[in-house]
């Protein structure tokens, strides 16, 4: 049962956002310390491109045992590449996989009793994956493509056309939490079957940091009294 955190030195938005200070500690420990926390992991590995990404990662309790490619550290190199290099680390110098967990560094405000709920719904209802959501910030249906005459006809459906409190919620991919069971390494694509569930996380757990605006909003959440 492994845990990966994928934490690329490059990002073009907001450059070293993964060791970035949130609340005076770097971004990617927030993530490393609720999954020691959760207490449920054989190994926690980050997989980086970056010496000081991987210093701050075996600092806080993570096992960084390689750095990752170039090849693995591009704008274009896809999750289901770097999950399957980290497993096959795993699988030829620790042991076997039989689950993983994939806990991205940029959604900081997952907590360990998060991590901890969403694999008990994984073993309680034998899944073959776990992906955590939460409610879309406006419905769905207020929301719809442009045209390049920025035209607004038909832009909401007649039927949807009420208060959002009388419309079906919907949800979204937070990005937070990814549980699943081996047979999806290399093979992430497949992930959304039949025996995928979704497991809810509050919006303020959910923030995504992308820009600037992400961390000042996440700092204000951390700063609430609890």
């Amino acid at each position: 049962n492994v845990a990966i955190i994928p934490a690329r030195a490059g990002s073009k938005r907001l450059p070293g956002k993964n060791i970035k200070l949130l609340a005076g500690k770097p971004l990617i420990v927030w993530t490393i310390e609720a999954a020691i926390t959760s207490n449920l992991f054989d190994v926690i590995l980050v997989t980086t491109d970056s010496e000081e990404i991987a210093n701050i990662a075996c600092a806080a309790g993570a096992s960084v045992p390689f750095l990752r490619p170039s090849e693995l550290s591009t704008d274009t190199s896809s999750t289901n590449e770097v999950i399957s290099h980290a497993v096959d680390w795993i699988e030829q110098n620790v042991r076997t996989v039989s689950c993983v967990t994939l806990l991205q560094p940029t959604s900081p405000l997952r907590t360990a009793d998060d991590i901890a709920q969403a694999m008990n719904m994984h073993d309680t209802k034998q899944a073959s994956a776990i992906v955590s959501v939460c409610q879309t910030e406006h419905p769905i249906q207020f929301c719809n493509t442009l045209p390049i005459d920025l035209s607004m006809a038909g832009f909401i459906k007649t039927q949807d056309n009420k208060r959002s409190q009388e419309l079906e919620p919907s949800w979204r991919l937070n990005g937070a939490i990814y549980i699943f069971d081996r047979k999806y390494v290399s093979n992430l694509t497949n992930l959304y079957e039949q025996n995928t569930f979704a497991y809810i996380m509050k919006r303020e757990n959910s923030i995504d940091i992308d820009q600037e605006l992400d961390f000042i909003l996440a700092e204000i959440i951390l700063s609430k009294p609890s």
